[in-house]
């Protein structure tokens, strides 16, 4: 009988081909018709200091459409030169995280693949990172961290904090994680404000935050701005010269969304002649963050590569999300989370699932 071909991009495994965390693979042992492996060729070689750099640009390529029924993807990119001989065999892409940038909606949906995430496994870990990113600003843990290591204690005042009781969050974007931030963050006694055209009043209610009617009025009324939105159009440089223009000098900015939705050369200029108070990046424009960027040598900002957010936890909650929406789909029924939704009325895609259906039934009598 043939089995249903998952495969993982290399990035989620180590050197020697294990994988780099628990991704919930357990959850197969209850559908043994499914065969997974990785993408070899992608994974880390040994002593590599290149690979760091080169896994940000890795793609699928059509010999991995072709060799797959459902592909889970971390960082490669899905173009759409991956479906340049179609796929006639891949029915479902499932990326291990939130955001999905890097794929191309369009060009899944044009090959009736559909495409779905793990949104609420993350949650909770990229909240909590960006409370930490506040709460070590709002102390001046930059500066204090830099002060104790070149034995500068004479700079002690230069590093007095703030609390924040009293002072503004304003969070942009208020879906899952920016709702978990204002459930966080409610005991420091912050007025929380949040800019989120699609939010429902009820919910924002319900977190006890504000929806203000422009991302100008947030940057206004803010002493820390928090960015939770996707990358899309819309929110591609979203943060330019004009918005940090409208924050308080006082305030601070954190991203713990997209590197993207900064423009990060403004972001340096502004943070260099304290025009803004500091900032707190978990992501960038560039990643990796290149040795020759100016934020680091900054003392008012808080840097982390990308991965604060990675934590035990997140990692399986997230990893048990895109396991049981590939279980769905190995058994031809549709996952939650689907992120390109005109597929699922495309013809090419029901024969796909259906082809799915009559296997699982014929595993299951076998």
């Amino acid at each position: 009988m043939r089995k249903f071909a998952l495969k993982f991009t290399g990035d989620l495994c180590k050197a020697d081909g294990s994988p780099v965390a628990d991704l919930a693979l357990d959850l197969l042992e209850a559908a043994p018709f499914i065969a997974h492996e990785f993408f070899l060729e992608q994974k880390p070689r040994p002593n590599d200091p290149t690979y760091q750099q080169n896994v940000y640009a890795m793609q699928i390529t059509p010999e991995h459409v072709a060799a797959a029924n459902a592909i889970v993807v971390s960082r490669p990119w899905v173009k759409a030169t991956a479906f340049a001989r179609g796929a006639d065999n891949l029915v479902a892409i499932a990326r291990a995280g939130i955001g999905y940038d890097k794929i191309d909606l369009g060009a899944c949906t044009a090959n009736d693949v559909v495409v779905f995430n793990s949104p609420l496994g993350m949650k909770h870990a990229t909240a909590s990172a960006a409370l930490l990113f506040i709460l070590g600003l709002s102390k001046r843990y930059p500066l204090q961290d830099r002060i104790i290591r070149s034995n500068r204690w004479d700079r002690q005042l230069e590093a007095v904090g703030d609390d924040l009781a009293g002072l503004t969050l304003g969070i942009v974007g208020l879906g899952h994680t920016g709702q978990e931030l204002a459930r966080l963050i409610a005991p420091f006694g912050l007025r929380v404000i949040a800019f989120s055209p699609h939010a429902d009043p009820a919910v924002a209610r319900q977190f006890n935050v504000t929806l203000v009617e422009s991302l100008d009025d947030l940057l206004r009324e803010s002493d820390y701005v928090s960015l939770h939105g996707r990358l899309n159009e819309t929110t591609r440089g979203m943060i330019g010269e004009r918005e940090l223009g409208l924050m308080k000098r006082t305030a601070f900015l954190i991203n713990v969304a997209r590197g993207e939705m900064v423009d990060e050369p403004a972001l340096c200029r502004f943070l260099r002649e304290r025009r803004i108070a500091g900032a707190g990046l978990d992501v960038f424009e560039v990643e990796p963050l290149p040795p020759s960027s100016p934020l680091l040598e900054l003392e008012n900002v808080m840097l982390t590569p990308h991965w604060l957010t990675a934590t035990t936890q997140a990692s399986r909650a997230t990893c048990e999300g895109f396991i049981r929406g590939i279980l769905r789909v190995a058994h031809g029924l549709v996952p939650d989370y689907v992120l390109n939704p005109a597929v699922l009325d495309r013809p090419g895609f029901r024969k796909k699932m259906a082809r799915h259906r009559e296997s699982a039934a014929a595993a299951a009598n076998w």
